[in-house]
Order: C-alpha cells, then sequence, then structure tokens
C-alpha cells in the first residue's frame, strides 16, 4: 500500500519533522510504504508530484498552516493538526489500510481522521493565524537578533549625538528596524493569503500597513488579514462567472482596486479604536511587570508550556515580539525562560533519576539539553505526550518559577530567539541562566516525584514496576515466541486453488486446537479476501483474520512445491502461504506479526532458506528467531 503524508507546523521547526518521523515509523509498522512532503522553515521538501498522488492510496495531511489543498481532489484524504499527526500516527496508517478514508471534493476537507467531517470554523481561523504568523517569525527573528547585536556597541550606539555612536552599529540596527517593520504587514498579508490566495494578499499587504502607520499594531494586522482575506473571497466569487475573456482584467484591476479600496479604508476608520485598544493591552501587560512580575510570570509561563509550540504557546510569544519592537525587553525575557525550561526539565530528570526512563527515552532525555539551551521547547512534547496529566502541570510549573524570577530580577533579552546563543546580547546573562536553571531544577524534581519507576525484567527477574508500555512489549515477545509451533506446519500442500489452501490451512488449524470456531474463522478469512487478495507476489500470500473463533494466536505455515493460485498481485504462484489467527484482544500481535512477515519476507534468501528447509523444526526456528 502506497501512503502520501504531508507536514507542517507555524515555526516549522519541530513538530513538522516529528510528524514526519511518526508517520513514517507507523507506517513501516504496519507494512505500508510512505512518502512524506515537509512544510518546514527552509521550504518544502521532498515534494509529492502529480505522479506520486495519482498513485497513490491515500494522502494524510497533518498541518498547522495552509498548504495547496487542491491538488488532493478526488483522492481519499485525511486532513488532521500536525498535533495528531504526531500523537496519532498509527491510527491514520491503520485508517488508511482499512480504506476508510473519505474522497476529497472540491473544497471539502476532512478535519478529523475517525469521521469525514468538515473542517470547523474555529480550526479555519486559527490555520488562517498561523500562516501569518510562520511567515512573520523569520522576519521577526532575523529583525530581533540585528536590533541586539548593534547594542553590542551600546545601548545608544545608534543615535549620531551620543558619544557611543558608531556608524556599523548604526547601520546594523537600521536593517533590523526594516526587518521588524514588515511585521505586521507581512503577518496580514499572509492571514489574508491564506484565506483568498494570492488575490487576498494584496489588500492584506495595504491592510498591515495601513495598521502600523495607524499604531493599530498586530490587532490590527489581524483584523485587516482576515477582513482582507474573507472580502476577497467574497469579491471573487461575486465575480465567478463573469466570460472568461474578462478573466485577466479581473485578476489585475477589477478585483485589486475593490479590495484595496475597500479593506484600505475599513482600516483607516478603525485605525483609532485599534490603535487605543492595542496600547491598552501593551500599556497593561508593562504595568504587570512592574506592579504584579509573581502574577505575570504564572500567567506567561503555563501559556508557554501548556502546549510547548502550539497556538497558546505562540499567543504568550507573538505577544512578546510585539513588545520587543516597541523596545520593550523585559517581557521578552520572561517568555523565553519560560519556553527554554520545559525540555530543560526532562534533561535533568534523565539525568539524575535515570531509573525514570528507559534506555531509549533517556537518550531522547538528554538530547533535550541541546534543544533546551536553543530555546526548542517542543523537545518536552513526547515526554508530556505519554502521562499529559501529570507532565504538562509539572513543566507548567517549572516554567512559571523561572518566568518569575526572571521579571523579579529585571532581565532584559533583546532578540526573540536563540536561547543561551544570544547571551551576549542579554543584560544580566549569569542571572537569566539562573533563574531559567533554577525553575528547570524545581521542575525536574516534580517530574521525578509524579512519575513512576521503569525498570524492565531482566534474566526472568522481576527488578521494580515494568511501565505500560514495556508490558505491552514483554508480552508481544512472550506471544511472537508461540505463534509458530511445528504442529501448525504443513511441508507439502496438496490444494491447488485458492479456496482449497484455505480450507486446508484452516483444518491444520483448527485439528491442533487454535480455533473455537472454525466455520467463522473462515468466513473472516474469505471476507477479508473480498477486500483485496493477500495474494502479495513473490510466491507468498498472508491471509489474516482476528476474530472471537480464535482461542490461541497462531501462525500456521504451509509450502507448495508446485505453487497454487491465490489470486496474486503479479499473476504468479504462490509456494508459501502464512495464515495468521488472532484473537479480538490481540490486535496489536495481529498488526505487528503481519508487519514482520511482510517486511522479512521481501528478503528473497529468508524465502528461499524457508523453502528449502528440510524439517518443520528448522522452518519454526527460522521464523522465531
Amino acid at each position: 500500500m502506497k501512503i502520501l503524508g504531508v507536514t507542517g507546523c507555524p515555526t516549522g521547526i519541530a513538530h513538522t519533522f516529528m510528524a514526519e518521523k511518526a508517520l513514517k515509523e507507523a507506517a513501516k509498522e504496519l507494512g505500508c510504504e510512505i512518502k512524506v512532503e515537509t512544510n518546514g522553515a527552509i521550504g518544502v521538501e521532498n515534494a509529492l508530484t502529480a505522479k506520486d498522488i495519482q498513485e497513490a492510496d491515500a494522502i494524510i495531511v497533518a498541518c498547522d498552516k495552509n498548504v495547496d489543498m487542491e491538488r488532493f481532489n478526488g483522492r481519499p484524504v485525511i486532513d488532521v493538526s500536525v498535533t495528531e499527526g504526531i500523537n496519532h500516527a498509527k491510527e491514520l496508517i491503520q485508517k488508511c489500510i482499512d480504506k476508510k478514508v473519505p474522497i476529497r471534493k472540491g473544497n471539502v476537507k476532512i478535519s478529523n481522521y475517525n469521521q469525514g467531517e468538515k473542517v470547523s470554523f474555529g480550526r479555519q481561523i486559527y490555520k488562517h493565524l498561523m500562516n501569518g504568523v510562520s511567515h512573520m517569525l523569520p522576519l521577526v527573528v532575523a529583525g530581533g537578533v540585528l536590533t541586539a547585536i548593534s547594542f553590542l556597541w551600546g545601548i545608544y550606539s545608534f543615535d549620531p549625538t551620543s558619544p557611543q555612536y558608531n556608524v556599523i552599529a548604526a547601520t546594523i540596527k537600521e536593517v533590523g528596524g526594516y526587518s521588524m517593520n514588515l511585521m505586521v504587514p507581512v503577518l496580514t498579508a499572509f492571514i489574508a493569503q491564506s484565506i483568498a490566495g494570492r488575490p487576498g494578499m494584496l489588500a492584506g499587504f495595504v491592510a498591515g500597513m495601513i495598521a502600523s502607520a495607524t499604531g493599530s499594531g498586530f490587532i490590527g494586522g489581524i483584523i485587516g488579514g482576515f477582513a482582507g482575506g474573507y472580502f476577497t473571497q467574497f469579491v471573487v466569487n461575486l465575480l465567478r462567472n463573469l466570460p472568461r475573456q474578462l478573466e485577466g482584467l479581473k485578476s489585475i484591476f477589477i478585483v485589486p482596486i475593490i479590495t484595496v479600496l475597500v479593506v484600505g479604508v475599513g482600516m483607516i476608520l478603525l485605525g483609532g479604536p485599534c490603535s487605543m485598544l492595542n496600547e491598552s493591552m501593551m500599556s497593561f501587560l508593562e504595568g504587570m511587570q512592574k506592579s504584579s512580575p509573581v502574577i505575570l510570570g504564572l500567567i506567561i509561563g503555563c501559556m508557554s508550556a501548556f502546549d510547548m509550540g502550539g497556538p497558546v504557546n505562540k499567543a504568550a510569544y507573538v505577544t512578546g515580539t510585539m513588545l520587543l519592537a516597541q523596545g520593550n525587553y523585559l517581557f521578552m525575557a520572561g517568555v523565553s525562560a519560560a519556553c527554554i525550561t520545559p525540555p530543560l526539565i526532562i534533561a535533568l530528570a534523565a539525568t539524575f533519576k535515570k531509573d525514570r526512563f528507559t534506555e531509549e527515552d533517556r537518550t531522547a532525555g538528554l538530547i533535550n539539553y541541546v534543544l533546551g539551551c536553543t530555546h526548542i521547547t517542543e523537545g518536552a512534547i513526547p515526554f508530556a505526550a505519554k502521562n499529559p496529566l501529570k507532565v504538562i502541570p509539572v513543566l507548567m510549573a517549572g516554567s512559571s518559577i523561572s518566568a518569575i524570577a526572571t521579571y523579579i530580577m529585571k532581565v532584559e533579552v533583546p532578540a526573540p530567539h536563540g536561547g543561551f546563543l544570544i547571551l551576549g546580547l542579554v543584560n544580566k546573562p549569569l542571572i537569566w541562566i539562573t533563574c531559567i536553571l533554577l525553575g528547570s531544577a524545581i521542575g525536574a524534581v516534580l517530574y521525578v516525584l509524579v512519575t513512576p519507576k521503569v525498570e524492565v525484567a531482566i534474566a526472568g527477574q522481576d527488578v521494580g514496576v515494568v511501565n505500560d508500555v514495556e508490558k505491552n512489549e514483554i508480552k508481544h515477545d512472550s506471544q511472537k515466541n508461540d505463534l509458530y509451533k511445528e504442529n501448525t506446519v504443513c511441508m507439502n500442500l496438496k490444494s491447488k486453488t485458492k479456496q482449497d489452501v484455505i480450507n486446508e490451512m484452516v483444518e491444520l488449524l483448527d485439528k491442533n486446537g487454535i480455533l473455537n470456531n472454525k466455520n467463522e474463522f473462515k468466513k473472516e478469512i474469505l471476507e477479508r479476501e473480498e477486500l483485496s487478495s493477500t495474494g502479495f507476489g513473490n510466491g507468498i500470500a498472508i491471509p489474516h483474520a482476528k476474530t472471537s473463533a480464535v482461542k490461541i494466536p497462531r501462525v500456521a505455515v504451509g509450502i507448495s512445491k508446485d505453487g497454487f493460485d491465490f489470486d496474486s498481485v503479479d499473476g504468479n504462484k504462490a509456494n508459501l502461504i502464512f495464515m495468521i489467527a488472532a484473537g479480538d484482544d490481540d490486535n496489536d500481535l495481529h498488526l505487528k506479526t503481519l508487519s514482520h512477515l511482510a517486511q522479512n519476507l521481501m528478503d528473497d534468501e529468508f524465502v528461499k532458506e524457508i523453502l528449502n528447509s528440510k524439517s518443520k523444526k528448522e522452518i519454526v526456528q527460522l521464523l522465531s528467531r
């Protein structure tokens, strides 16, 4: 089965590639071929071609930013958030395998992988907003860091009348200023572009420029983006029935003039009220820095660690960047500290309390030192996802302590990103590090207190507590050893047709006590074959069923030197059949067995070893190793 994936998150740094990895690992586990297009910070990579889309059995779009969906019209498409792609990759792949994916028609989107529903209005708003934010952030980071670098020559090094004046510093700050000044226009333009495409971008840019000029700030920019996008969409739909001969006139003359005029006039009229609202909000936040640093730090810490890169986190971050553009470096210091803390909590816990982590998780936990120090909060997500009700409050508490300490100590951070890489730009670097480590250390202690020990059984001895994931793995390993037995191996099948071979294999399972009801089991096998033949080609067939008619999980093996017909995809006869019998409660075992068999049997040498085996015992040893 061939599946395509598309992943993308607002920043294009972590979630995009975490979803890509999760989908690839799930596809590999379930025996599917997958190609994933990533919409990251550096652009589109591994782009899907028209041929890819045409040949795909299903397409999974796990994005929180706008991507071209029209190319998937007429194809089976699942459209979910990037978080769903990370946390539910296996369910999404299984849905594709089960052929339960709705066909995309026109502008209809599927928002839930369990149901074929239209995208909710709230999710549409969020995706449009995040499209603007994702295009704005690189400008903010570049402009903020360049402005901060100019301060290395002195805080007034850009002022020709100051003794600190330096022409190089002044030039760098000027360039950074231009980048920062584009922040609101780009935000507004790409919100509108997400709604109405390229025509919407024109009105969006104008609305953004007016928002900047009138002091409306990002509040006015957001309003202008949505107003420009939806009004442009309305105008385009209104003019849809114009003769095709007027298409050029419509796109470069009628639509731009109408949309720019109406949206522009509206933004000028809204400029005063939006400016007052923006200034009031900024003044309120600045006032909290002085009067209520504890409350402000608590709010920022909880927002930053609640969804770690999601919309709540982004709300705090974007507010910090807006204040940064107005010269407020105190607010951003708390936001950065709160974003750096969660991965450091995980890293410290993995360092000093190894018994709370599996070996694989501990390695991933230590990598969080690098992620945390470079302001990548998303490194803590996999650990929070395993126990969200306990771990997320711990991360929020640690981030809040870091932010509160930063505000109390009046640390200033003039750059919006970079973590400890920008320490040279911080007014109190050692104090800032201490504030972050304080929150991280307390968070690590709390993490250890709320998470149980994770120990595995070694050499048959029970060593403490085994977590649920490892219990499932141990259970699977023990079951796997019982899947292949000599009494359910046939070295010389007599049947030559598909129906007869299935009957012979079912009888083999039944007479050895594997089945409760052979007729019910055979019915399940045949119903599965009606969906599509399990004759996979290369001389192999793997019929399978999961039903209460199975008493003991087992894989029956049959060999035919002359071959038998099994409706194989390559049209050739099959020589090997593996009939998987799994009970209702053996879903994980069923899927893993099917996946492992499919992968191993792609190895021609392995298949030859089975066909050339001299005894049933040798076959069982080959399959069980």
